[in-house]
């Protein structure tokens, strides 16, 4: 993933909602958001090169998601994916803070992280760059892409605000997700102003600088909208293709067990 945007602890009727674009290069061989084939109760998109995920839920009521760290151009040279990190705690037993804390002596193996967990009851993160950090999330919105948590990067405030608006006007009736999945899928680019600098050099951050990242080799491959309520959780992904080109969606309810 490389934008996230999460509420915790704000609505009567999903006490966390998420959405999120997964930025990746189209090349890159992966499973459409589906049943895991190896933990019947998790669900979630699968890298199908290294085998981890960048989203996934269980109906155990667990979630985890990642993004990467940017730091300029040069490619990372780590012993383990960032996926895995997601993967074996939506598979596991652990209490968000017991993960975190395990995790603290090999994060640095990994790619560069930037990590949310859900155990059902705490919701925290963690980093490994530039050294491990963790917390836990406190009610509210909050967004996470490639810099510093809650960092203020447009694509972010956009993501947050949208998200606000739809949990303003939602009740408890069927949930309509046109307004997210609109949020997700703009191509505006930031002004010049409101870049970040992360060391690509501001083409590329301009080109990076939209919630949705349209090219032909690198671009978001999906868009996700996860809605978790005390008996179920929503879970829907739309695929793109280079030049987002609509690949398929997937709409799951998920009941908790």
């Amino acid at each position: 993933m490389c934008l996230i945007a999460l509420a915790w602890g704000l609505h009567p009727r999903y006490p966390l909602a998420l959405i999120a674009n997964r930025d990746e290069f189209h090349g890159r061989p992966a499973a459409p958001a589906g049943p895991d084939p190896e933990h019947a109760d998790v669900y979630g998109g699968r890298d199908l090169l290294q085998g981890g995920s960048w989203l996934m839920v269980s109906t155990r009521g667990r979630l985890a998601a990642v993004t990467n760290v940017r730091v300029g151009l040069n490619p990372e040279n780590a012993p383990r994916s960032r996926g895995a990190l997601v993967r074996g705690f939506v598979s596991g037993d652990a209490s968000a803070d017991a993960y975190l804390a395990a995790l603290a002596a090999e994060a640095p193996d990994y790619g560069r992280f930037n990590l949310v967990v859900w155990d059902g009851t705490a919701l925290a993160f963690a980093s490994n760059h530039p050294h491990y950090v963790t917390h836990a999330i406190n009610p509210g919105v909050h967004a996470m892409s490639n810099g510093a948590f809650d960092a203020s990067w447009p694509k972010s405030m956009h993501a947050t605000r949208a998200l606000s608006s739809w949990l303003d006007n939602t009740t408890n009736d069927a949930p309509m997700l046109v307004e997210l999945f609109d949020a997700l899928a703009d191509t505006t680019a930031a002004p010049d102003a409101a870049l970040p600098d992360t060391g690509v050099g501001l083409e590329f951050e301009r080109a990076l600088s939209p919630p949705f990242v349209h090219g032909e080799t690198y671009g978001t491959r999906c868009s996700s909208v996860v809605l978790v309520d005390t008996d179920a959780i929503t879970f829907v992904e739309r695929r793109f293709g280079p030049d987002a080109l609509p690949l398929g969606e997937t709409a799951a309810l998920l009941p908790r067990l």
